[in-house]
């Protein structure tokens, strides 16, 4: 039997198999608003056999989006649109799930195919923020440092969208603490360089994502899951690693976190990382491993034999796709063909299963 095609149960909510649709941001959305174009992409994919389907990064506030037109849900005329998502979704007998992030020092950016350059306050971006001055890229301006109350109201929206996650329906919030964004800016030194209780020791750079964590996981009904994404390492000296990220680990599995999502890199650019099938997958393993909780192995995961071996082989519960079933929203379906599992097409696709 396959194991990538097992149930998976996570608090109250099953999983049909172990292959979920990672997040992956569209730059398609007007004032944060999902659109067609949303239901068409995340649904073919829930349609294709993916066991859960995650949004794309999902914005707690306008200031908090990588580009203008990223995804939100800091208001509640964005929960209608999410809503008709999270509803088909499921019908196709998949999760749905919403990543919630906060860009920091990384917003105001235009979309890949723009250039993926600076948006300046005056063609519609805005000031970025982060835990300290300090820019991504050597030469921009620097972020605002957030001050003291900027945290809890910025703790505030995260909880605040978590119980708009739950009205439109969806039933895993995953919290977006990876790839140089808000949360990955203060676990790391290389952009934290605060001198008060949020910066320095790893226990207070720990401090403001652990608090977003729990006020999240306080919002968000103990019945539903808690997953995090984390890079695991900067791939970058004196950056954050991955002894680091099983200490956070911990401590998030003790605030009701259920699995984390593994992912690298993403703070800084210009490092050196090593891009191969599976190269994040030592990542899953030792975390799951040392910190006792579920892990979802991500990055270059492309061929189903390879995503049997490392669920199989217990290096990871899940295994998240996002290339993969970009190009084929199907892969789900075809891996269960190539691995011998008996799975069910659509039955309006019926005749090609």
């Amino acid at each position: 039997m396959s194991q990538l095609f097992t149930p998976f149960t996570i608090r109250a909510v099953s999983f049909r198999n172990r292959i979920f649709v990672s997040p992956m941001c569209q730059y398609s959305s007007p004032e944060g608003h999902a659109t067609d174009w949303h239901l068409v992409h995340l649904g073919s994919r829930a349609v294709g056999g993916a066991a859960l389907v995650i949004t794309e990064a999902t914005a707690v506030s306008p200031e908090g989006r990588i580009s203008p037109d990223d995804a939100g849900l800091w208001s509640d005329s964005h929960t209608a649109g999410w809503a008709r998502i999270a509803k088909f979704v499921k019908e196709q007998g998949a999760v749905a799930g919403m990543q919630l992030a906060h860009a920091g020092r990384k917003g105001s950016t235009s979309a890949p195919w723009l250039g993926d350059d600076l948006v300046t306050p005056e063609k519609g971006g805005w000031q970025p923020v982060g835990p300290s001055p300090v820019p991504f890229e050597p030469g921009e301006p620097p972020p605002r440092e957030l001050s003291g109350a900027d945290l809890d109201r910025i703790a505030g929206l995260f909880a605040a969208a978590a119980r708009r996650c739950l009205e439109a329906g969806f039933e895993v919030v995953e919290l977006h603490s990876a790839h140089g964004y808000l949360l990955h800016e203060f676990l790391s030194p290389l952009s934290n360089r605060r001198t008060d209780e949020y910066g320095g020791a790893l226990a207070n750079r720990m401090r403001f994502p652990l608090r977003v964590a729990r006020a999240v996981r306080e919002a968000w009904p103990e019945r539903l899951p808690l997953f995090v994404r984390i890079s695991a390492t900067d791939w970058a000296a004196g950056g954050w690693d991955l002894p680091q990220s099983i200490a956070y680990a911990k401590e998030l599995k003790a605030i009701g976190a259920d699995l984390i999502d593994c992912s690298s890199g993403g703070l800084v650019p210009g490092v050196s990382i090593p891009i191969a099938p599976g190269y994040q997958v030592p990542f899953a393993e030792a975390i799951r491993r040392e910190a006792g909780i579920a892990t979802g192995a991500v990055g270059m995961i492309t061929e189903p034999v390879e995503a049997e071996r490392i669920v199989a082989g217990g290096r990871a519960d899940a295994v998240l796709l996002a290339r993969g079933v970009l190009r084929d929203p199907y892969w789900p379906l075809h891996a269960a063909k190539a691995l011998g599992a008996k799975v069910a097409w659509p039955k309006q696709y019926g005749r090609v299963g």
